[in-house]
């Protein structure tokens, strides 16, 4: 146990800044806002993918992230219909009272922050079940990830620990 309790808080809150750090690169310095994005974008997901799936990627997530993509969920209701229209539209309406420049990119932010962190098997299964104009935006927000360290393959454990692999 850490000095400020168990081991799994301080991983999980480390983890999860990661990906609000990642977040604030792209959406800007508000760290709530941040978070409101990567929650509602992650809830949207969740109930548009098939059951299985959604707890599959679930499990891959950082233990204080996977309460909130977990918060309100209803297993019964899955999986909803979308397009990539939709879908922005209700992110828009979702952070309504935040100050969200522009929902488009809030998307991708979170794509992109999901391809970094979730495993690349997991984030394929995922995008197969996109709608087709889903699944390029989500392609388009990949791309303008860095290049990975080509000494080092990244893996990342269920809960989101990651370690690196030779």
């Amino acid at each position: 146990m850490s000095a400020t309790g168990p081991d799994v808080f301080d991983k999980t809150l480390q983890t999860s800044n990661v990906w609000l750090n990642d977040l604030m690169e792209e959406i800007g310095p508000d760290r709530q806002l941040c978070w409101n994005v990567l929650s509602t974008v992650l809830q949207m997901l969740r109930d548009r993918l098939p059951l299985g799936l959604a707890a599959h990627l679930g499990a891959e997530l950082p233990v204080l992230v996977r309460g909130a993509y977990y918060d309100q969920f209803e297993p019964a209701r899955q999986p909803s219909d979308w397009d990539w229209d939709e879908f922005v539209i209700e992110v828009t309406d979702r952070l309504s009272d935040a100050r969200l420049k522009d929902a488009n990119d809030a998307v991708r932010s979170v794509f992109a922050t999901l391809s970094r962190h979730v495993s690349r098997g997991q984030v394929a299964k995922v995008q197969a079940t996109l709608p087709e104009k889903l699944r390029t935006m989500w392609r388009s927000a990949e791309a303008r990830i860095d290049p990975p360290d080509q000494s080092a393959a990244r893996t990342t454990a269920p809960g989101g620990a990651h370690s690196q692999t030779a």
